[in-house]
């Protein structure tokens, strides 16, 4: 199975809670206009959400991070492009400079020369399964759509046999649609605060229904800040190459734990070799957090920095151990 990501050349309907007139005591019926609240979130957020086509002719979405100029989209929206056009709500269009990009978290910086531009306001905590899910961007083209779900999962994890690169963890999934033109777009609450850039979804072809996915808005907030200053990002760094853990293999192997990330290889010189990892430990926990395969150990990692010491728990031939690792950066 491969994952898509949404990036290129329908529409979604909004759902409406109409106001029925009551009656109060021995008056009449007093009729409500129907102006639904989720019309309003998605007539307050439009503005702030643009269009992106790229030098190869492919076409994206993206969210203004900053009223002076400041837009961010998924970095394979961009490519390997330096320059983009941008299109807005009230049909603008203008050039685009990509001052930065991150393949590891894809995300991307694009300015242009236009102030005074409208920005959403960003929600930092992650959102709970269940909320109202409202995504716009611009799939196959169509500007300005908005698709209506829910959010359906938080903390979820793409491995990179999927992804086709590498793998892509802490995601929120939700089932409001999202299709080729999305990526780079604006996961809303009902609130009209952005919690996600919509990142990419599984298509129909491979059994699935309604399974997209977001980039949390934390992540965008300190990566985007990290490309603005710097026009790069600091990735921690452990010096391995692991693999999620199974039972069959675990058993195969005569190990005694059955989950966790197993390590393959250990970067000689690297943090992990110099604080003692080897080759065939299981890690089971890091930094605090339990690591029951690949993809956690990947997740764990985003939330310590360069140069930050880390407690890594291994189960080494029957035996738990704690080792302590000063984490590198990740050269790219």
């Amino acid at each position: 199975m491969r994952m898509r990501v949404a990036e290129w050349p329908v529409a979604g309907v909004v759902g409406a809670l109409v106001m029925a007139g009551v009656y109060v005591a021995d008056r009449p019926a007093q009729t409500v206009a129907p102006v639904p609240p989720m019309v309003d979130v998605v007539a307050r957020v439009e503005p702030s959400v643009v269009t992106i086509h790229n030098t190869t002719g492919g076409i994206g979405s993206g969210v203004v991070y900053r009223a002076d100029g400041v837009i961010v989209t998924n970095q394979h929206v961009v490519g390997a492009a330096k320059t983009v056009t941008v299109s807005f709500a009230d049909g603008t269009r203008l050039a685009g400079q990509v001052t930065g990009a991150d393949q590891i978290t894809d995300l991307a910086v694009v300015k242009v020369a236009r102030a005074g531009l409208p920005v959403v306001p960003v929600r930092q905590d992650l959102p709970r399964t269940g909320e109202t899910a409202l995504v716009i961007g611009s799939p196959l083209g169509f500007e300005n759509t908005a698709t209506l779900g829910i959010i359906s999962g938080v903390g979820r994890q793409i491995p990179a046999a999927t992804t086709g690169g590498r793998p892509q963890v802490d995601l929120i999934q939700t089932d409001a649609a999202i299709s080729p033109g999305n990526s780079g777009g604006a996961l809303i609450d009902r609130q009209g605060r952005l919690v996600g850039i919509n990142e990419a979804y599984i298509p129909p072809a491979a059994g699935a229904v309604s399974l997209g996915f977001a980039i949390p808005a934390s992540t965008v907030v300190d990566v985007t800040d990290q490309l603005l200053a710097s026009g790069a990002v600091a990735h921690p760094y452990l010096g391995v190459s692991v693999a999620s853990l199974t039972a069959s293999v675990a058993r195969s192997l005569g190990m005694t734990v059955s989950t966790g990330a197993l390590i393959r290889q250990v970067e000689q010189g690297g943090p992990a070799a110099t604080a003692g990892a080897r080759i065939g430990d299981v890690i089971v926990g890091f930094a605090g957090r339990p690591i029951t395969g690949a993809g956690d150990l990947n997740a764990a990692l985003r939330a310590v920095n360069p140069g930050q010491a880390a407690s890594v728990t291994v189960n080494r031939a029957g035996v738990s151990q704690t080792i302590q690792v000063t984490l590198g950066t990740l050269k790219k």
